[in-house]
């Protein structure tokens, strides 16, 4: 199975779409759907397009130097977005300096991002938010919210609580084993 998920983020890169039990409630574990066809990696032209050399191990530490979640929007994987009820986050990974620049894939220019976001940040496709709007919208917040938020852009990572960790690593277990700490959970609140 690590094979076949190597092979899907290779294609990815080249436009592939290849969805599994995290990005689509109806599949269980294992079951792949191909939604969208990229470009002929096999073809030598395009061989290159389907290529990155991000190996597991570092992926792996940058998922956990991020806590797992991405760091443009804060969502979780599996997480549903909130204004796409039928879509699921999937982490991936991302590059501060972009790739077709030629760009290093070492830890220090990769970042863990939502696959929605990492398409934003590609594409520049969705609109973005004023310098003027982030401002009005930070205005508004409480007083102890605003130094926290100063304190995440000092720190230049927004800390997680202790419950947004277990959070995090919940969201890391398969469904039935998540379901089963909920129903433990309601347990034990009920008692």
């Amino acid at each position: 199975m690590e094979q076949i998920d190597r092979r899907m983020r290779d294609l990815r890169p080249a436009g592939w779409s290849i969805l599994t039990y995290r990005d689509r409630g109806g599949l269980a574990p294992g079951e792949l759907l191909l939604e969208k066809i990229g470009k002929p990696v096999w073809e030598k032209e395009h061989r290159a397009a389907g290529l990155r050399v991000i190996t597991a191990a570092t992926r792996r530490r940058v998922f956990e130097r991020d806590n797992h979640r991405c760091v443009r929007c804060g969502i979780l994987p599996g997480e549903i977005y909130p204004d796409e009820t039928d879509a699921a986050a999937r982490l991936t990974i991302g590059h501060v300096e972009p790739h077709k620049y030629g760009s290093a894939s070492g830890e220090e220019n990769l970042v863990t991002e939502c696959s929605r976001c990492n398409e934003t940040a590609k594409h520049l496709a969705s609109p973005r938010f004023s310098e003027r709007q982030v401002w009005d919208e930070i205005t508004e917040l409480p007083r102890k919210d605003k130094q926290m938020l100063l304190a995440w852009l000092v720190a230049g990572k927004r800390e997680q609580s202790r419950v947004e960790r277990a959070m995090s690593h919940l969201w890391q277990l398969p469904g039935a084993q998540r379901e089963e700490i909920m129903r433990r959970l309601g347990s034990s609140l009920s008692s």
